[in-house]
């Protein structure tokens, strides 16, 4: 079955619903496709400690302010969950769940979205699957002989799995200095980072990561030197566990290794450590498989944009992959502007082509 509609938006995590509150404000017909069958997005499957970098209110999606969590300054992945499915409900957002879009074709003045539950045909797609479903694991010598336990953030759930055994962590960002911390006082722990650990000062949170962010695009956007943003601060942000780790000595970052061995890692040195599990902080890449069709891809991956807009191809938008997708993109505080100037501009587009 085909069917037809102004808009279609692949994802219902926190970018598609920030799409769905300003297409529905604009008065645009559209639907939203996820692959989850429940809210929350990505959300659901953090690990447990998870907690945001900075307060609910600034956290919050366009319209609705996340209320604050009883006894956390941070909110928790839990608070995140409930917060966006009550978003959703709010705004009797139209979102088709347990639906997953499997490729996007040009049909004419169409673009056709083939999915596991039929085809829908529309005059414009935003993609907004972000990253999550696409975990990042480095090539690394010696990865397939290791006989113990390997698993990316994506599938790390709580320190109790790994209570007094050795487990190196990989990565020197939020997620390794945050799953580090989370094991520090009852495993063996190695934290391994590619280069020197850097803590943004204590007194950093989201909304001057935002800042940040926001004042690096507009430098950009006006031809000015480029600030880098959020990394001329640092790497980690320091939330209360991983501040109490730190100061406790227990995140001690080593070099990266060189190879793995089947018992464990080994640098170049020679130097070896056993392990009974590691777990690869190393990031994820833009879930996009859905686009191939299109052929937009280009340099890392990434599909080259004008703003959110597809360089070669104006009906497609999208929204929530990183920087490349509008400042903070991936964030939720970041998630509202840029779906906000999509939406936009599809209406324009629209008009324009209706005229």
């Amino acid at each position: 079955m085909t069917q037809r509609t102004d808009v279609v938006v692949i994802g219902g995590g926190q970018s598609g619903l920030a799409a769905g509150y300003h297409l529905r404000r604009l008065g645009l017909g559209y639907v939203i496709l996820d692959a989850q069958t429940e809210p929350g997005g990505a959300w659901q499957h953090a690990w447990d400690s998870l907690h945001l970098f900075s307060p609910a209110a600034y956290s919050s999606l366009p319209g609705r302010l996340m209320p604050v969590q009883e006894g956390e300054v941070y909110p928790d992945a839990g608070h995140v969950v409930s917060y966006l499915a009550d978003y959703e409900k709010r705004y009797e957002l139209p979102v088709h769940r347990g639906v997953r879009a499997e490729g996007v074709h040009r049909d004419g003045e169409f673009l056709r979205v083939a999915t596991d539950d039929g085809t829908w045909r529309a005059r414009a797609v935003i993609s907004a699957t972000g990253t999550w479903w696409r975990p990042f694991i480095p090539a690394i010598p010696g990865r397939a002989d290791f006989t113990g336990i390997q698993l990316h953030t994506a599938n790390y759930r709580s320190p109790r799995a790994f209570t007094g055994r050795r487990v190196i962590v990989v990565g020197g960002g939020n997620s390794g200095a945050q799953i580090a911390a989370d094991l520090a006082h009852t495993a063996d722990l190695t934290w391994v980072t590619q280069r020197e650990a850097r803590f943004l000062p204590d007194d950093i949170d989201g909304r001057a990561l935002f800042d940040h962010a926001t004042a690096r695009r507009r430098a950009l956007d006006e031809g000015r030197t480029d600030t880098d943003g959020v990394a001329s601060l640092g790497d980690i942000v320091a939330v209360p566990p991983v501040r109490e780790a730190r100061d406790a000595g227990l995140l001690k970052a080593e070099p990266m290794f060189d190879r793995l061995t089947p018992g464990g890692v080994e640098w170049t040195d020679g130097t070896r450590a056993e392990a009974d599990a590691i777990i690869w902080c190393t990031g994820f890449r833009p879930a996009l498989s859905h686009l191939a069709p299109l052929g937009l891809r280009g340099v890392r991956g990434h599909i080259p944009t004008e703003g959110t807009r597809a360089v070669d191809e104006p009906r497609l938008h999208l929204l929530g992959y990183g920087d490349w997708t509008g400042p903070a993109s991936a964030t939720l505080i970041g998630a509202g502007r840029p779906a906000r100037e999509a939406a936009r501009e599809i209406a324009a587009f629209l008009k324009d082509a209706s005229a």
